[in-house]
C-alpha cells in the first residue's frame, strides 16, 4: 500500500525585537491535536524556515500548559488567546487556510519575538491592593463565613490569570492611556467581596476613582469576548462603577468644610 502523503501547515510568525520585526514562515507536520505551544517546540528543535535557512529559535513564554498561568498569551490569527489551548486543526478549519499566523500582543512593551512585558498589569494589582490582609489572623481565630452564592461568584473572578488578553482587546488602552484595564477592575470586585478584604474597600476603590479608573471604560465589551476564563468583566465594570460613585460621594461628604 502506498503511504499517505504527510500533511503539513505553515506557521507564520511575526518575530524580532523592537524596531526590527519581520514575518518568518515555518512548514511543520500537521499532527493530531497539535497546539501552538507544541508547534513552537517543533520549531525550537529544528529552527529551519521555509527558505531552508537555519535561524535562531523563536522566543516565547510558557508555563502550566493548561491555561492557568496566562504566560503564553499571543495574537493567534489576530485574536488574543493562549497558545497552549489553541489547536492547529481547529484554527485551520476556522479560516479555510493552510497558514496559522502568530504575533506578540501589541499593548505591552515588546521584549523579543512573542515575549512581551506585562509588568504594568501587576503594578496595577499592587495599586488596588489585590490581596487579603492576614497578619495575626491565626490569633483571631476563624474568619467570617462566606455564603455559597458569594463563594461561587468569587471563584469565577479568581480564575483571572493576568494573561493580558482583555488588555490587548480593549480599545481604551494604548501608549497614551492610563486606564487600569478590565482585569484590575474585576480584581477590585473580587477582593472587596471577601468579608475581610471589604475592610479595605475604600482603599481599593480609590484608584478606580482617579484618572485611568473605571470612568475611562468605553464599554466596547471586547474584554469579555476574549477572556479565556469567561469572566464577566463587563458586569464587574458596571458594579464597580456604581461602587465608585457611592465612594466618591462618601468622600465628598466626609471632607471638612472649606473656610
Amino acid at each position: 500500500m502506498e503511504e499517505k502523503p504527510t500533511k503539513t501547515f505553515i506557521l507564520k510568525i511575526y518575530r524580532g525585537v523592537p524596531g526590527n520585526q519581520y514575518w518568518e514562515e515555518f512548514e511543520l507536520e500537521l499532527k493530531p491535536y497539535l497546539n501552538i505551544t507544541s508547534a513552537l517546540m517543533e520549531v525550537q528543535k529544528n529552527p529551519i524556515n521555509r527558505k531552508n535557512e537555519k535561524v535562531t529559535p523563536v522566543a516565547w513564554e510558557q508555563g502550566c500548559l493548561e491555561e492557568v498561568c496566562g504566560s503564553c498569551s499571543m495574537l493567534i490569527n489576530g485574536r488574543p488567546r493562549q497558545g497552549c489551548t489553541a489547536l492547529i486543526h481547529q484554527l485551520l478549519e476556522a479560516t479555510g487556510s493552510n497558514t496559522v499566523t502568530i504575533a506578540p500582543m501589541t499593548k505591552f512593551p515588546l521584549i523579543k519575538d512573542l515575549v512581551v512585558n506585562r509588568e504594568q498589569m501587576f503594578a496595577n494589582l499592587k495599586r488596588i491592593k489585590a490581596w487579603i490582609e492576614v497578619d495575626d489572623a491565626l490569633d483571631r481565630g476563624f474568619g467570617p463565613k462566606i455564603s455559597p452564592k458569594v463563594q461561587e461568584a468569587m471563584y469565577v473572578l479568581s480564575t483571572c490569570m493576568t494573561c493580558g488578553c482583555c488588555t490587548e482587546a480593549c480599545p481604551q488602552i494604548n501608549s497614551h492611556s492610563k486606564f487600569v484595564g478590565p482585569a484590575t477592575i474585576s480584581q477590585v470586585r473580587l477582593f472587596n467581596a471577601h468579608p475581610v478584604g471589604k475592610l479595605m474597600e475604600g482603599e481599593r476603590l480609590k484608584p478606580l476613582i482617579e484618572e485611568g479608573g473605571v470612568s475611562d471604560c468605553g464599554n466596547a465589551q471586547n474584554c469579555a469576548a476574549v477572556c479565556p476564563k469567561e469572566i464577566p468583566l463587563t458586569e464587574s465594570i458596571a458594579l464597580m462603577g456604581r461602587k465608585v460613585v457611592k465612594q466618591a460621594l462618601k468622600e465628598m461628604v466626609s471632607l471638612p468644610d472649606a473656610e
